[in-house]
């Protein structure tokens, strides 16, 4: 039996599906294949690695030819699907020479469970990566922002700069959630829209533009996207300690103190994401979500604060 010959080859799960879909629809039959062309699966891909299509030896000049023809008139890419990354990068500001890394920040792991060939690839070590890229970039500004700040002030800033509330509202100015790439369940429980799901692929994205541009490209997406809260941390109520101001301000009301209460956990135990909510004689007056539970616990005081003031 004759070997199945590699046609093309992509780092993109995306691509690779359209080009599998174009030989289909003109009856030649093809395979994701991983290392020899021997070894076929029915989806293979390393982490950051190609996606190689196969055909039966006697359909690869046609295949070929199919391809060929549909090869965009700069670069040697097949069409994508008029490349549904493009409106995203120009919202940010950046355009990757690897598309596919691109992709990758973009798939959430409800999207690589689906696959039961284990060929999807989740973002989560994106994620992982471009929190430490996050961190150093935040922690250099702040430095160079406000040199007479002492530690403890500089590591409240930092914590308001990259908290999860940050983080998603950002991914929701760029309209992250439009591209992220879910599994049908996650789809169907509003996950373009969770708060925890945006920031997390908020961070693999600053990962992906690391590895794809380098520190210098990451460092001006990170400022021209939290240039204004770093400015924004110089101010007093930056610095606020939202827990304490509660506690004060329902002691002078004559009511209750707040209990602080964690509603769920989600994600690894090394990318614990905690929600939290903070209860005023029964009533819940400010809920949230945090990498730390210190970190939910004075956001959610920052809400219920808004209430108990207004």
């Amino acid at each position: 039996m004759a070997e199945p010959i590699v046609v093309f080859a992509t780092t993109s799960d995306i691509e690779a599906s359209v080009v599998i879909a174009l030989l289909d629809s003109h009856g030649i039959q093809s395979f994701r294949v991983s290392g020899h062309t021997q070894g076929i699966w029915p989806m293979a891909v390393n982490i950051l690695g190609e996606i190689r299509i196969a055909v039966p030896e006697m359909a690869a000049e046609d295949a070929r030819r199919i391809i060929e023809s549909h090869r965009e008139d700069v670069g040697s890419r097949v069409i994508r699907l008029r490349d549904e990354f493009d409106e995203l990068q120009t919202r940010i500001g950046y355009r990757f020479r690897d598309r596919g890394l691109l992709e990758h920040a973009l798939t959430h792991k409800s999207r690589a469970a689906e696959d039961v060939s284990g060929g999807v690839i989740d973002n989560e070590s994106l994620e992982f990566l471009g929190d430490a890229v996050l961190g150093l970039v935040v922690a250099d500004a702040l430095f160079r922002t406000y040199p007479d700040f002492n530690e403890g002030q500089k590591s409240k800033v930092k914590a308001a700069v990259v908290s999860t509330q940050s983080l998603a509202r950002h991914a929701e100015h760029i309209r992250l959630g439009d591209h992220l790439i879910l599994g049908r369940g996650e789809e169907k429980t509003g996950g373009r829209f969770k708060q925890a799901l945006l920031a997390d692929a908020y961070e693999a994205l600053i990962a992906a533009v690391y590895l794809d541009g380098g520190l210098e490209a990451a460092s001006a997406f990170l400022l021209r996207e939290l240039g204004d809260a770093i400015e924004a941390g110089g101010t007093p109520h930056a610095t606020r300690d939202f827990k304490s101001a509660l506690q004060e301000r329902l002691q002078a009301l004559g009511k209750p103190l707040p209990e602080y209460r964690v509603s769920g956990e989600a994600g690894p135990d090394h990318r614990k994401t905690f929600m939290v909510e903070v209860v005023v004689g029964g009533q819940v007056l400010g809920a949230a979500t945090g990498k730390a539970k210190k970190e939910a616990e004075q956001e959610a005081a920052r809400e219920a604060l808004e209430k108990v003031e207004k």
